[in-house]
C-alpha cells in the first residue's frame, strides 16, 4: 500500500507515493526544504485522518509551527483537532545553568554525565518517547528532526553504526511511515541511517548558473521504480512543489 506525500509532483517519481510502515531518510543542507517537506507530509496525512507526529530534537516546536503556518497547510487547525502533534525531545538546559553548577563542583569531581553534550538524548531515550506517543495517539506518520541531534553513548564509529542500525530497526516496528531528517553537506558521503533506511531522498540547495537553486533527488527507494535525476523544487503557498529536470 502506498500513501501520498502531499508534495506536488513528488509522488510521480516514486510510483504514486511511499510504501507504508517504512523508514525513509530525507537529507540535505540548511535551507533546502527538509522541514517544509516533513511538515507537508504530516499535514497531508492529518487532513486525511492519519495522525502525524513531528519530533524535534533541535528547533523549538513553536518556531516550526509559526514558520509552517505561513503555508496553506492548516497547521493550526490540525493541531487543534489533535491530528498533527509536535514533541520536543531535545536538550532543555538553558545557558548559565552549568556556570551555576560548577560553583558547587570541585576540580577533581567527575562531571561525566553532567556535561552539556550529555543533555542531548540517546537513541534509546528518543525511541521510548516516540513509542509512547505512537501508542497513545495511534500515530501513522512520523517525522524525526534531526538525526544529527541524537547523542551516542560511544565515540567508536563502528559502535555508533550498530547503535544507529538498532534505532532504525526499532523504528520499523512502530507501524508508522517515518521520515528521518538528516543534515547533509557532502552528497558523496553516505551515513549509517541512509544505508539502513528503506529509502533515501536528497534535497539540494546550490549555485546553478549564477542562481541559487533547490532540487530533489531520489537516491534509493526499495521496492519502487524511481527517477534518480535531480528535479527542480520551488515553494508555493501550499509548500514544496517538484518540477522538471534541471537542464
Amino acid at each position: 500500500m502506498r500513501i501520498p506525500t502531499g508534495i506536488e509532483g513528488f509522488d510521480d517519481l516514486v510510483q504514486g507515493g511511499l510504501l507504508t510502515e517504512r523508514v525513509y531518510v530525507l537529507s540535505g543542507p540548511p535551507g533546502s526544504g527538509k522541514t517544509t517537506f516533513g511538515t507537508q507530509f504530516l499535514a497531508s496525512g492529518a487532513s486525511a485522518g492519519e495522525v502525524g507526529l513531528y519530533v524535534t530534537l533541535l528547533e523549538s516546536p513553536q518556531n516550526i509551527i509559526n514558520d509552517m503556518s505561513n503555508y496553506d497547510m492548516n497547521v493550526a487547525g490540525l493541531i487543534k483537532m489533535k491530528k498533527l502533534l509536535f514533541a520536543d525531545l531535545g536538550p532543555r538546559m538553558e545557558y548559565g545553568y552549568m556556570d551555576e553548577v560548577n560553583e558547587f563542583i570541585t576540580t577533581d569531581y567527575d562531571v561525566g554525565t553532567s556535561s552539556i553534550e550529555s543533555e542531548a538524548p540517546s537513541p534509546s531515550i528518543v525511541f521510548k518517547e516516540i513509542a509512547a506517543y505512537v501508542s497513545e495517539y495511534d500515530v501513522k506518520r512520523l517525522v524525526i528532526d534531526s538525526m544529527s541531534a541524537i547523542r551516542f553513548t560511544t565515540r567508536d564509529l563502528s559502535l555508533q553504526e550498530k547503535e544507529m542500525s538498532r534505532f532504525i530497526r526499532n523504528l520499523k516496528k512502530l507501524g508508522c511511515t517515518t521520515l528521518i531528517l538528516s543534515e547533509m553537506t557532502d552528497p558523496t558521503a553516505y551515513s549509517t541511517e541512509q544505508f539502513a533506511a528503506h529509502g533515501v531522498i536528497f534535497m539540494h540547495n546550490f549555485l546553478y548558473d549564477r542562481t541559487m537553486t533547490r532540487a530533489v533527488q531520489v537516491i534509493k527507494m526499495r521496492g519502487t521504480k524511481h527517477d534518480c535525476n535531480m528535479r527542480s523544487v520551488s515553494f508555493s503557498e501550499k509548500g514544496l512543489k517538484v518540477e522538471g529536470y534541471l537542464e
